[in-house]
């Protein structure tokens, strides 16, 4: 991880054995409303003992960091990766100490999607929209004024590709996750 100067957030597992520092602020705080992230929400949470993933309204949660602002400082070897079906190409990935979910990972992608719940309360990440929308849940109404897009808005998109520009259209391996997740509900 290149050193960045600012803000240092520290996202850990439920019982502490894993920890991610990252440094300045995310790309984005966004609340995914997609079936896929609902889905595995509710398979992660089905593992024994798990945190919560989902939040009431059912979206999730998540912190957009660049690859290079990130990194693990502790757990390493506990990280496993869960996926909804074989051969999806984005993983979840758990802490196996705690079968905390820590973060969500699309394959060649140069960000790490961090579950805001692995940040302390009083250091998340402010939610800045809503995005995938048009899959939320039957009865879910916002009555806020945050931004809120039926799909992966123009405004989300500028953010993703400025941060990679800023990379140097680079896309760093997280190569340190070794294990799957088993026990999985689904």
């Amino acid at each position: 991880m290149a050193k960045a100067q600012g803000r240092v957030r520290i996202a850990a597992c439920r019982c502490g054995q894993v920890a991610f520092e990252a440094v300045e602020e995310p790309i984005v705080g966004a609340a995914c409303y997609c079936t896929s992230c609902r889905a595995a929400g509710e398979q992660l949470e089905a593992l024994p003992e798990a945190p919560p993933v989902l939040e009431a309204d059912g979206s999730t949660r998540f912190a957009l960091y660049r690859k290079d602002r990130i990194r693990c400082i502790r757990g390493e070897g506990l990280l496993r990766a869960h996926r909804l079906t074989p051969t999806s190409t984005t993983r979840r990935v758990v802490a196996g100490c705690c079968n905390a979910a820590m973060f969500l990972e699309f394959k060649g992608g140069h960000w790490l999607s961090v579950y805001n719940q692995r940040f302390a309360p009083g250091d998340q990440p402010a939610l800045e929209m809503r995005t995938m929308t048009k899959d939320r849940r039957a009865g879910v109404e916002f009555t806020d004024t945050l931004p809120s897009y039926n799909t992966h808005s123009g405004r989300f998109m500028w953010r993703l590709l400025t941060a990679w520009a800023a990379m140097g259209f680079r896309a760093p391996k997280i190569d340190y996750v070794k294990g799957e997740v088993h026990g999985t509900a689904g």
